[in-house]
């Protein structure tokens, strides 16, 4: 397991919890006690660790090595469902995207979302979960089949932003997501949005205009990731954690200024420390927000979806 700068007292407690049932699977001496202690040292190191998190350190969170990405929320949802589908019938599959139907609940649900490698190899394969336009195009293709079908669609947002190669702007980067934006808004089905990492200027918003939009607790939204803020504002990367609080990213900041609809609470220690347990509060909360939306016409949840990023950044005067 890997540790963040932050958590190197878990990670000496947990040396030790590893040493200690090394030591009574030998069997040649009672460390029972010693490790109940171990456990209860490395709990209260947690609780101590994740109740005071910066800024900053939720964005390394949400960079985890260990965090789930889409593909692993999709396939738990779906219960292996998932049938996934390829291109955006012009130029390529982008494997930064990802999208397909499966079961939630015993009903259809279009998933889609960025997916990151869990190596570097696959991080390669999937450009480290920055779509090109075809991502995109894929994503509105794939949108529009759901809406034809009359099936709700949830998107799984965790990009470092869209890939900003010559290629990609000249194949209509800005172009394509802004179409998405624009599709979104006026979708007759119910949209949801949950953001599981990170959560990069357009590249994020490309497949983030829903009806309910989500953040798990350590993750962030914002139009610049701290390290670009730095290098634009202080010409270096050294105040990148100053930059993370100037943003205002993480979900308690978000929910606060009303550009989120709630917050999905994770395990102690990450999504990363209990996959399982994340998943299940995932799928708990899709179906309680279809739930809710399905019985609202289409008509209305279009004029509410709109009516909601259109009050986003307007300010009454007294």
């Amino acid at each position: 397991m890997a540790y963040l700068d932050f958590e190197k007292p878990l990670e000496e407690l947990n040396d030790q919890l590893q040493k200690a049932r090394q030591l009574e699977q030998k069997g040649k001496v009672d460390v029972k006690s010693l490790i109940s202690e171990i456990e209860k040292k490395i709990q209260e190191a947690r609780k101590k660790i994740y109740s005071g998190l910066t800024p900053w350190q939720r964005v390394q969170l949400s960079r985890h090595p260990d965090r789930p990405y889409a593909l692993d929320y999709i396939q738990s949802i779906s219960e292996g469902t998932f049938m996934e589908f390829h291109g955006d019938r012009g130029v390529k599959d982008d494997k930064a995207m990802v999208g397909g139907f499966g079961l939630l609940d015993g009903h259809s649900v279009m998933f889609i979302g960025q997916q990151k490698g869990s190596n570097t190899k696959m991080r390669q394969y999937r450009n480290f979960g920055m779509p090109n336009p075809e991502g995109y195009r894929k994503a509105l293709r794939l949108m529009k089949l759901a809406e034809k079908f009359g099936k709700p669609i949830v998107t799984f947002i965790d990009t470092p932003g869209a890939f900003p190669g010559l290629e990609a702007e000249e194949r209509g980067q800005g172009e394509a997501i802004a179409r998405n934006l624009y599709e979104m808004s006026v979708l007759k089905v119910p949209v949801i949005c949950i953001i599981i990492g990170e959560g990069a200027s357009g590249g994020a918003l490309g497949i983030g205009i829903g009806d309910k939009v989500l953040m798990l607790e350590n993750t962030w939204y914002s139009v610049i990731s701290p390290e670009s803020c730095s290098s634009i504002l202080w010409r270096n990367w050294d105040n990148k954690e100053k930059a993370a609080e100037a943003l205002k990213l993480t979900a308690d900041d978000m929910s606060g200024l009303g550009l989120v609809d709630g917050i999905v609470k994770e395990p102690l220690g990450g999504a990363h420390a209990d996959p399982s347990s994340m998943f299940d509060t995932v799928k708990k909360e899709i179906i309680k927000s279809l739930h809710d939306l399905s019985s609202m016409s289409p008509q209305d949840r279009i004029h509410k979806r709109i009516a909601k990023f259109c009050a986003m950044g307007v300010i009454e005067e007294a």
